[in-house]
């Protein structure tokens, strides 16, 4: 079955074309576009922080102007990219399929957080007061870029090429396993934490690119679920403490950390891994009835004919 029939192309023309060697190729070209956009991103960043320097400020609605600027140069270049080395559209950034991949990607992270939250907050292990007048935008800049930036770099470029490469289920848990250590670094972060991450995170937004063939989902869930947690109930957010919410959540003294999640936050709650993993299976179940999974059994087998 042909990847783009089933709603999900990987690419399979010039640099990853069928024969000998492809799974290398594809690696290969996995770290080229993760070298060549990061080191776009890193220097349109510099050039940003130079720019508020020099005018004084560093206001949240200039880095709202940088991110939407970080965003568009990055998928820009992403999207050349896989023209010029893959011979194809992008049909992982469709335009048309935008608006609808988001909104429905946001629903799904705002029900899925909004239950975690009900679920610690009525087992004892968090309170919550509130809600008091917060600005916003901060928050807005933080979901944003992480959900739009590591959604292209972890999915769209690791994910796929590495799916090329080896199939979808060693590039699911791949992709998880990294996406987990990425979190590593985080403050207050565990080895579980960063297994709770990969769990919940890592797995669900992975199958969700599987289930649409898009990667619009994986970022509206991305995003809702930052900015849900951030600025709506003011949890830690990957073992961040974000400044300012509607609502302040608390852990409660006593409480084990395997439940609430420690200092690292609600994402490496028991709660949060058990729903991430649902979402994750019924993401899966939806792809395999697209056919995305069968289509991807052998992922160097040449095209018939």
């Amino acid at each position: 079955m042909d990847n783009a029939a089933a709603g999900l192309d990987i690419g399979r023309h010039r640099i990853l074309h069928p024969g000998p060697l492809r799974w290398l190729r594809a690696l290969g070209w996995m770290v080229a576009m993760v070298l060549l956009i990061g080191a776009a991103q890193w220097g349109l960043g510099r050039g940003l922080r130079l720019t508020a320097g020099m005018l004084g400020g560093d206001s949240p609605p200039f880095h709202l102007s940088g991110v939407f600027l970080m965003i568009a140069v990055c998928f820009g270049l992403y999207w050349l990219l896989v023209r010029l080395g893959e011979g194809r559209e992008a049909q992982e950034l469709a335009p048309g399929a935008a608006l609808g991949g988001l909104a429905i990607g946001a629903g799904v992270g705002i029900g899925m957080f909004c239950v975690v939250m009900a679920a610690l907050v009525a087992s004892g292990a968090y309170q919550l007061t509130g809600p008091h007048p917060a600005p916003v935008l901060a928050d807005v800049n933080m979901a944003l870029s992480s959900g739009f930036l590591e959604e292209l770099f972890l999915r769209a470029i690791i994910f796929r090429l590495v799916m090329r490469a080896f199939g979808v289920w060693p590039a699911l848990l791949f992709s998880a396993a990294l996406f987990g250590a990425g979190h590593l670094a985080n403050p207050n972060a565990t080895p579980m934490a960063a297994i709770a991450i990969a769990i919940e995170a890592g797995l669900s937004l992975a199958a969700l690119y599987l289930a649409t063939g898009r990667v619009w989902a994986a970022i509206g869930f991305h995003v809702a679920w930052n900015f849900v947690q951030a600025y709506v109930f003011g949890a830690r957010v990957s073992g961040i403490e974000m400044k300012g919410s509607l609502w302040t959540s608390t852990v409660n003294a006593g409480s084990p950390e395997w439940l609430s999640g420690g200092a690292f936050g609600p994402e490496a709650s028991a709660p949060a891994m058990v729903a991430g993993t649902l979402v994750a299976i019924a993401a899966l179940v939806i792809a395999r009835r697209r056919g995305n999974l069968r289509a991807l059994r052998d992922p160097v087998r040449p095209d018939p004919g």
